[in-house]
């Protein structure tokens, strides 16, 4: 699970390829994280594994924050954008990390795929951003192949199955949200920032849970492997997060974009290698139509980018 902002747009081939590099290394990471969540959620309440991932992101993302120089302090007019941002972050963490708990992860991700149409639609609403024919005709065949994904999930895991239609909306929304403070916050300390949120948000459900000694909320002491299973959950998220910093630092979002459905392919390699996971026959046509329906989406996206720039250009003339 990713942030693709706009980046800049006249870069040179070097930088190009090494934003390119990092966002395959993003695919391969991220999918990681997953796995560790999956395999803590064995033994480990979803809320205590949500809460591990923000408050050991936090930890390793304060030194980094130190060491590139940048300030601890938060805008004042950018605190409540950073609760909003990091609530919407929790609620898609615990929606895909409840719903790996049973489901492939492979399965999951491709529905939460859909969130390029999520949020052009939302685009649309919130923005007033043109929405074409072609780009919302895209949309409703990639939910589609949500439809047929979800089909046999529900099938066999009952409502569960729609928890990771749940995480791509919050995520599209966390996308809104990130989108309109990007500008005024470098990625580095906006990933620690949310992070403190998200620990400081999540730790009151975690203490009001064990005194209630509620199932969902109430934390367990891990035992041998599941503390590494929890501290890998928010090393991954540290690490893939800041590649796909830096991959966006170095390439413009319109070139990393269409490489993000790579993370399918390394869940489905890692579902298969831990979980020993193979998407039906359905789940696999579901996650072909919502590749191909999100690549069209990206494809006229950046058509229409580079048409608004011509037309900027040739105004300038």
């Amino acid at each position: 699970m990713s942030v693709l902002t706009n980046a800049p747009s006249a870069l040179s081939t070097d930088r190009v390829v090494l934003g390119i590099a990092m966002m395959l290394g993003f695919c391969a990471c991220a999918p990681l994280l997953d796995v560790a969540a999956k395999l803590a959620a064995d033994e480990i309440p979803v809320a205590q594994i949500t809460t591990a991932r923000f408050a050991v992101q936090s930890v390793i993302m304060f030194p980094v924050v130190l060491l590139l120089g940048f300030s601890l302090q938060v805008p004042r007019a950018l605190i409540v954008p950073l609760i909003a941002r990091a609530v919407f972050l929790i609620a898609s963490t615990y929606c895909f990390v409840a719903a790996i708990a049973v489901m492939p992860i492979a399965d999951a991700l491709a529905i939460v795929f859909v969130e390029p149409f999520i949020l052009l639609l939302l685009g649309r609403v919130f923005f007033s951003e043109p929405v074409g024919s072609r780009r919302l005709t895209a949309s409703l065949v990639g939910f589609c192949g949500v439809i047929l994904v979800i089909q046999p999930s529900f099938s066999v895991f009952g409502a569960v199955a729609f928890f990771p239609l749940a995480t791509a909306l919050n995520f599209s929304l966390y996308m809104l949200v990130t989108r309109s403070i990007s500008q005024s916050l470098h990625p580095i300390p906006l990933q620690f920032h949310t992070a403190v949120a998200g620990t400081v948000l999540c730790l009151p459900f975690l203490i009001l849970g064990s005194s209630k000694e509620s199932p969902l909320f109430a934390p367990v002491m891990p035992v041998g492997i599941f503390w590494l299973w929890l501290f890998a959950v928010g090393a991954f998220a540290s690490i893939s997060h800041l590649l796909i910093s830096y991959a966006l630092k170095f390439a413009p979002s319109t070139t990393l974009a269409p490489l993000h459905y790579l993370e399918i392919v390394s869940a489905l390699f890692f579902g298969y290698l831990i979980f020993n996971d193979i998407p039906n026959q359905k789940a696999i046509i579901g996650i072909s139509i919502i590749i191909g329906s999100g690549l069209y989406v990206f494809y006229r996206e950046r058509k229409l980018e580079k048409l608004k720039q011509r037309e900027t250009a040739i105004s300038l003339l």
